[in-house]
């Protein structure tokens, strides 16, 4: 594993996990929080034995607090500068193109940055009983990375949640199909996370990785021309090695044997 104090990564069996680890400061993103994970997500597209990422927290009750207003008074103060100036991609642009699936494990509350940690992953798991809200608007801040929300969630809660900055119960957004499971505790959601994160990681890679981008590109470039778009996504998959691997481990009646070409 490598320890960087305030941000974990590690790699097992195929499977990235990337633990932000400032407890104290409800896990809130400072920049060097902020850069590593730009600096990681670049790793994990560099790295091929990595077929699915885990994103997760220190346990204090909040996944994720956002942006680390502390230390943006502090740096203000200092230099002048917004703190946003300091990081190398303050709205996680980078982490939307990261090849693999990303499951977020969030065990506990998620506001602000972490709205925009959990809307950049690909599969949620929360933590029942917690609260998650885009918050920016109490501290005089924007969320221009909520955009893609337009398309995960009804347009009138969407207006809500930015609008008020208020929390809300995760269970709100559970039954709109934004989290795809609650558990009762912290180790059931990271448990569930490594569960589904086994079953990807087991899966043909070519077809989760084309599978993530298209449905991706489908958001990004609209119904009418999403299916040819995926089409051509998809091409090298239907021409690779694994394509014809998976009916002839099928009529073989044996497990698959991926090589991911």
């Amino acid at each position: 594993m490598e320890q960087n104090d305030d941000l974990l990564f590690s790699v097992e069996d195929g499977i990235a996990t990337v633990c932000i680890n400032r407890p104290k400061q409800r896990n809130a993103l400072s920049i060097s929080v902020s850069n590593g994970l730009a600096r990681l997500w670049e790793k994990i597209d560099e790295t091929p034995e990595i077929r699915v990422v885990i994103l997760t927290s220190a346990d204090c009750g909040t996944f994720c607090a956002g942006l680390d207003l502390k230390e943006a008074a502090r740096m203000k103060a200092e230099t002048g500068e917004d703190i946003l100036t300091f990081h190398r991609d303050a709205f996680q642009w980078r982490m939307r193109r990261v090849k693999v699936p990303i499951i977020a494990a969030m065990t506990g509350h998620v506001a602000a940055g972490g709205m925009l940690l959990s809307l950049n992953s690909d599969i949620r798991v929360g933590l029942a009983g917690s609260t998650i809200g885009i918050t920016e608007t109490k501290i005089g801040r924007g969320s221009p990375w909520g955009m893609p929300l337009v398309w995960m969630l009804p347009e009138p809660i969407l207006m809500e949640m930015v609008m008020t900055g208020d929390m809300y119960p995760i269970e709100k957004l559970e039954k709109l199909g934004f989290i795809n499971y609650l558990e009762a505790d912290a180790d059931a959601v990271r448990a569930r996370a490594r569960n589904l994160a086994e079953r990807i990681r087991d899966n043909a890679p070519l077809s989760v990785i084309a599978g993530k981008r298209a449905i991706l590109t489908a958001m990004s470039v609209g119904c009418d021309n999403a299916s040819e778009t995926a089409w051509h996504i998809y091409r090298d998959v239907y021409a690779s090695n694994d394509a014809q691997e998976g009916p002839r481990a099928f009529a073989e009646g044996r497990p698959p044997r991926w090589t991911g070409t």
